[in-house]
């Protein structure tokens, strides 16, 4: 009834479903929502780490940490490190669609590789710095202020790089905007697969020696674990800008006029 009288009601809507007619338009809007789904599982784990989980360890008796560890971290970074991979792959095709569009407009296909290559080389200079940066460390090299500028630093140069590099008149705000958005989260990735989860298979191996046969953990656990932190905390704060270019690249046109 209550149906019959919404249809009554509304005489001349009709539903309408129906995909777009170029295949790259279909394309490009499964990347997108991929993108989101396992960026979305990605950064809010990370999200929980960083505000819930490393808070909440740090009160735990030892014994009880030593317990809940080896339970909770293995599903966790499995979903952590897949969908870090996933949300770069599916983000690196659609950043390539935004290449040859520009490229085509500028009439020069050579022109993809160059940018790509660019953009790659630079985030990868970047990273070995911040990877450095990261590091446990002792004396004035500990300090977070001397840690925060400095990657503040290398992540600026780098993003004023790529820039440089890769503007023109030809070059789409969608394409800039992932550039230095991208660039963010592939350091990020770097940090998940590169550091955070070799870290990891080390601490849930040694917890759940500690919790089966009653081992202590080895001495380079505190180390290992303060590596951890430094690099999660890392790629923390740089979500927040990754996140603002990334939606930049659609939403806000602030680098260039080019339309897409």
């Amino acid at each position: 009834m209550i149906f019959h009288f919404l249809a009554l009601s509304f005489p001349d809507w009709q539903p309408h479903f129906a995909f777009l007619d170029t295949a790259r338009a279909n394309e490009m809007m499964a990347l997108r929502w991929l993108h989101l789904v396992f960026g979305i599982i990605w950064i809010g784990l990370l999200y929980f780490f960083n505000l819930v989980l490393t808070p909440a360890m740090k009160k735990c008796d030892p014994q009880l940490r030593i317990k809940i560890y080896p339970e909770l971290m293995p599903g966790a970074m499995g979903w952590f490190r897949s969908s870090a991979l996933v949300t770069v792959i599916v983000g690196l095709r659609y950043f390539r669609i935004h290449l040859a569009a520009d490229a085509k407009l500028a009439g020069d296909r050579s022109l993809i590789g160059k940018w790509f290559g660019w953009w790659l080389l630079v985030w990868l200079a970047a990273y070995v710095f911040i990877y450095a940066l990261q590091l446990p460390a002792k004396g004035l090299l500990d300090s977070a202020w001397v840690r925060v500028i400095g990657i503040s630093i290398v992540v600026i140069a780098a993003s004023w790089l790529v820039l440089a590099l890769n503007g023109g008149p030809t070059v789409s705000n969608a394409h800039l905007a992932i550039s230095v958005g991208g660039g963010l989260g592939l350091v990020m990735l770097l940090n998940t697969w590169g550091v955070i989860w070799r870290v990891q298979k080390r601490l849930i191996a040694w917890t759940r020696a500690a919790a089966a046969q009653g081992a202590p953990m080895p001495p380079e656990a505190d180390h290992s674990m303060r590596w951890n932190y430094l690099t999660a905390r890392t790629s923390f704060w740089l979500s927040f800008p990754m996140l603002f270019f990334m939606g930049a690249a659609s939403h806000y046109p602030f680098l260039s006029t080019v339309a897409r």
